[in-house]
């Protein structure tokens, strides 16, 4: 997260007063706001607004969207952006509608407004994002192919409790819940979309009434659960084996967290083997809370480290709404991220009016040379980009090497003495 989310918002604040409601969700570099205004005869409009964060950070308060999305008639409250496809952005709201749009073009694609009767708790994509699980307050867990719009699974009462549930799909196609039995316990389960007649796995934690937001790592298969309320982070490992769902340990603060944000693994400290890196609310701060695990070695740990999602995408949006589907083009992490430049969101409304014959051979012979040129300058950043990674590459060497002069040094001086 490149911004600071609360600079964001205070800037935003200031710049337009007029508005409320505001809710952040971050995928850098855009930046979407679901907010609720008034109109000029005093009827509140629901838009999801889209925002443009600059190269370098935001300096100046943002005043100009790039999109406004309008098609919810109630709060907002949701919003993921699909993790292969390009500018495919899904909302939700508390008219019970989750509406799944191309921002490239302001459209609204699918609208999937008579699944549920009742408010949405939570949406998440699949792996490759042709399925979508949701978690509702009419205590369902369903799995829906938003393409076809129809439900390809559905559970109801997940857990029997009346407060809210979450749903998330796991990397294997599995779906991990969190929720309340009957007797108000917290509980976790593990479900087949396959057969959602039983659990896999169903596990009850404790008594608190926090609800459990989950968190999860697809490249080593552990669950972060983060209670409102609480002032712990439990994390367990799931994996092919009884009981599926393994307890590894538990983060325990002092304070008790408002809310949880969660760094995207590219933004991880590879170097100091960093595994996580969360974002605790405060009523007044946001404190970041960084895990680690102790290796002695200075070398890259490939186990930690396996390649993870990069931030290209491997389809563009009018190819995921054909049909086409494709797994998130993976990266390493060796050499730590190296962000590349960013491509500038550029909203394009459809008009058959604006394809036009060529007139005559003349203004393609013109082009020819544009597109050359073009041609030139993507090889030149990609050279760019290449004699950048080797410089960070070389420097990250000469650290190494200088901290291990530090060492041997120190252990010289010892003997010595």
């Amino acid at each position: 997260m490149d911004v600071p989310i609360f600079n964001i918002l205070l800037h935003f604040k200031t710049a337009v007063p007029s508005f409320h409601n505001i809710l952040p969700f971050v995928q850098r570099p855009l930046y979407v706001l679901f907010m609720q205004s008034k109109s000029s005869n005093g009827m509140a409009t629901i838009n999801v607004i889209v925002w443009q964060i600059p190269e370098n950070g935001l300096t100046l308060s943002l005043t100009e969207p790039v999109v406004i999305l309008e098609g919810h008639s109630k709060r907002v409250g949701i919003v993921a952006w699909h993790p292969t496809a390009r500018n495919v952005l899904l909302s939700a709201g508390c008219d019970n509608a989750v509406i799944i749009w191309n921002v490239g073009t302001g459209e609204a694609l699918v609208n999937l407004d008579d699944m549920h009767s009742d408010m949405i708790y939570n949406v998440s994509w699949n792996r490759n994002g042709s399925l979508i699980c949701t978690a509702s307050k009419d205590k369902k867990v369903r799995v829906i192919d938003p393409r076809k719009q129809e439900i390809v699974a559905e559970k109801e009462k997940a857990h029997e409790g009346a407060r809210p549930m979450r749903a998330i799909f796991l990397a294997d196609g599995n779906v991990f819940t969190t929720g309340f039995s009957r007797m108000s316990e917290r509980q976790l389960a593990l479900w087949n979309p396959k057969n959602m007649q039983e659990p896999i796995a169903l596990h009850e934690m404790d008594t608190s009434n926090g609800v459990l937001l989950p968190f999860y790592d697809p490249d080593t298969s552990i669950i972060y659960l983060c209670g409102k309320g609480d002032s712990s982070i439990r994390y367990f490992e799931i994996t092919d084996e009884s009981p599926y769902v393994h307890y590894l340990n538990t983060f325990s603060s002092k304070e008790p967290q408002r809310g949880m944000g969660y760094m995207p693994k590219r933004g991880l400290d590879v170097n100091k083997c960093e595994i996580a890196r969360f974002f605790k609310l405060h009523e007044r701060k946001c404190e970041p809370i960084i895990m680690t695990v102790p290796r002695k070695s200075d070398l890259f740990q490939d186990d930690l480290y396996p390649d993870t999602a990069g931030p290209e995408a491997a389809l563009e949006a009018e190819e995921w709404f054909e049909g086409k589907n494709a797994d998130p083009i993976l990266i390493s992490l060796k050499h730590g991220y190296i962000p590349g430049k960013n491509r500038d969101l550029k909203v394009v409304r459809k008009n058959i009016l604006d394809s036009k014959p060529t007139a005559n051979k003349k203004c393609d012979l013109i082009n020819v040379p544009k597109k050359t040129a073009d041609t030139a300058s993507v090889q030149n950043e990609a050279k760019l980009d290449e004699i950048l990674k080797e410089i960070k590459s070389i420097k990250d060497t000469i650290c190494n090497q200088d901290e291990r002069i530090s060492k041997l040094e120190q252990q010289m001086a010892k003997i010595a003495a």
